[in-house]
């Protein structure tokens, strides 16, 4: 059950920066959903001075499909919020490197850019749930928001949108699982198969994140029921071994149905949305995770003027559409025409081997998607 107070103290950047005896006079903000962009987007407000109401149909802490890997400007979202010091704190792990396998096969290894940061969302989530409550915001858990999320004032950070499913279209659900015991070549592994993605990344403490999205068409025949035989089913041998010889932690099992992965921003033409209820992004090229933070931080100063009532509710709905249209709007295109090339075989071997082994390819290839 979520505490009502934290035990973690707040840093300085993360008390209330706006005058806080005015708050009576400020409009409140409904954000609907207390994944990360909500609760950043509730810790941003609440910096501000803005009275936040959180309504997260679940409860914490709890794991969830996640790579639980930031990379990219979602770290400088994190820092200038000052959230950045509160997950090194809570034991999050910096990343150097990163490996691409496809089929079994060694593709590339190289150095990031930038350091990535690896963190549970089983810590993540409750750490800033902690947070938010600390700044005087108020958490709804194990309640679903009983109106409409496309209404004034209300923000809909509630996750993926179901796609429209056909019996041959091909749909994608996930899997997320830690083990113990478990060598990596790189501190981010990366792994292609016919009709998977499985990610591998290390966290604290010896535990490895393993992350899967998987594809299958509605007339496939059904999928294991074992949780570790639906992991390793399509996995290469190389990969089965591995995954065999591990240690699971039975308690961080967790599957997702369906997960809508985009090649643009979702349409705007009602309501307030941010994180993975804008758009859901290939997780091969993107980085859902530096998006949710980022889409909250974009979304804080508009809804902070509506609050203050010097910005109608419409126009700062579509400043916050604009904006995000702007941040990623190119990344979501990239990273779907990647996702298309990943399994088109012809495709593969023409453009994406040369691709991840040349060195500066890569580089702008992390750029344009990150």
């Amino acid at each position: 059950m979520l505490p009502k107070t934290s035990s973690l103290p707040l840093t300085p950047a993360l008390s209330p920066t706006g005058p806080t005896g005015g708050e009576g006079a400020r409009r409140p903000i409904t954000i609907v959903g207390g994944g990360l962009a909500g609760l950043t987007l509730g810790i941003g407000l609440r910096q501000r001075g803005v009275p936040v109401i959180v309504w997260e149909a679940g409860g914490y802490p709890r794991h969830r499909v996640c790579g639980e890997f930031i990379s990219g400007r979602g770290i400088a979202s994190l820092r200038q919020l000052g959230l950045l010091s509160l997950l090194e704190a809570a034991g999050a792990r910096p990343a150097h490197s990163a490996a691409f396998y496809i089929r079994g096969r060694l593709l590339a290894r190289h150095r990031l850019p930038e350091p990535a940061v690896c963190i549970s969302r089983f810590v993540l989530d409750q750490l800033q749930a902690d947070a938010f409550l600390r700044l005087g915001g108020t958490l709804h858990t194990g309640e679903r928001w009983p109106r409409a999320a496309d209404t004034e004032g209300v923000v809909n950070a509630g996750g993926r949108q179901p796609p429209k499913s056909a019996r041959h279209a091909w749909h994608w659900y996930g899997l997320k699982a830690h083990l113990r015991d478990l060598p990596l070549s790189a501190d981010l592994e990366m792994h292609l198969e016919a009709n998977s993605y499985v990610g591998l990344c290390r966290l604290g403490a010896g535990t490895v994140n393993v992350c899967g999205l998987f594809r299958r068409r509605a007339s496939d025949p059904g999928v294991p029921k074992d949780f570790k035989a639906r992991f390793t089913s399509g996995a290469s041998c190389e990969l089965q071994e591995r995954l065999g010889q591990a240690t699971w932690e039975e308690d961080s099992y967790c599957t997702v149905a369906t997960v809508p992965i985009q090649g643009s921003v979702r349409p705007a033409s009602s309501g307030c949305r941010i994180g993975d209820a804008l758009g859901v992004t290939a997780p091969f090229t993107g980085n859902g995770m530096s998006m949710a933070f980022e889409s909250a931080q974009l979304a804080t100063a508009p809804l902070v003027e509506f609050a203050e009532g010097s910005c109608p509710w419409e126009v700062a709905r579509r400043c916050i559409a604009e904006r995000l249209r702007e941040r990623f709007g190119r990344r979501l295109f990239w990273s779907g025409l990647v996702n298309t090339a990943l399994f088109h075989g012809p495709l593969r071997g023409a453009l994406l081997t040369p691709l991840l082994r040349s060195v500066l390819p890569w580089r702008l290839l992390f750029l344009v998607t990150r």
